[in-house]
């Protein structure tokens, strides 16, 4: 059973459960982000961003290949993932594929911690790094937005048409960053790529919530502890920030309740919590 939510102009649908399985599709970007359990109507993706290459983000790629095959896709999926795991992901792919007798491969893009890469129209992806105990990057996917330079504004219509034609330098350019995403990292990633405090829409991970587990137990895996965002309170810029990754041990429907207890009022009415809307965890 999928989740989703909604969140400025994106729709997140997927599942999400920290340690066990983690893939979230982006329909507005044709992007699935991760590939921990496969869904049908993720099939007509264009993109997968993986994060890292643990079995719970990645596990089950050749089932997400296999469903595009099944219905028809024949082009090979896109697949952007950190630089150092794309030889042992082809290679699980090549072993997939002689026990399937389908081809499963894939187009794959490796990527270090500040490359961009092209998405369609007019928005890209940029990796940033993230701290994980494997390699492993999160993501902003941003659009560039031309401005017209002081010394244009206020010409007619036609004259900078006929500029733009000329190949005049006419613009001035400054990066909206649309959605970042980090998961499965230590909290510094905000710090360190302060550009995820200021994207339309964060989709960050929060592996633990309250006393059950301490802030030193959520380091000691590299993941994320409540207490370390509300220290971060006031640095969120975001508009809506999705928080995903929770641990099983809590239950889904105690999870809105402990943010609306720890929170800050200015920051709780931004934050949407990615679970699902039953008493338990699927599966």
């Amino acid at each position: 059973m999928l989740t989703t939510v909604k969140a400025g102009d994106f729709t997140v649908r997927g599942i999400s459960v920290g340690g066990v399985y983690t893939s979230l599709f982006i329909p507005e970007l044709h992007l699935i982000l991760d590939a921990g359990a496969p869904a049908r109507s993720f099939a007509g993706a264009r993109t997968l961003f993986l994060s890292h290459a643990h079995a719970d983000h990645v596990g089950a790629l050749p089932g997400l290949l296999g469903i595009r095959g099944l219905v028809g896709k024949g082009t090979p999926l896109k697949v952007l993932m950190p630089a150092k795991v794309v030889e042992p992901i082809e290679q699980i792919l090549e072993l997939a594929t002689s026990l399937q007798r389908y081809d499963l491969s894939i187009d794959a893009v490796g990527l270090e911690a500040g490359d961009v890469h092209a998405l369609g129209g007019d928005l890209q992806l940029k990796a940033v790094r993230t701290y994980h105990p494997v390699p492993s990057l999160g993501m902003l996917v941003f659009r560039r937005i031309p401005k017209l330079k002081p010394e244009y504004r206020g010409l007619p219509g036609r004259e900078i048409g006929d500029l733009r034609t000329a190949g005049a330098d006419i613009f001035d350019y400054r990066e909206r960053i649309e959605l970042g995403y980090a998961t499965d990292t230590l909290v510094e990633v905000l710090d360190r790529a302060p550009d995820l405090y200021r994207a339309r829409v964060l989709i960050l991970e929060c592996t633990f919530l309250d006393h059950r587990k301490s802030i030193e137990t959520a380091r000691a895996g590299c993941h994320i502890h409540l207490d370390e965002l509300i220290e971060r309170a006031d640095r969120f810029d975001n508009q809506h920030i999705v928080l995903m990754h929770f641990s099983q041990i809590y239950k889904p429907q105690e999870i809105a309740g402990i943010l609306d207890d720890k929170l800050p009022a200015n920051l709780r009415s931004r934050v949407i919590p990615f679970v699902p809307n039953t008493s338990h965890w699927p599966g």
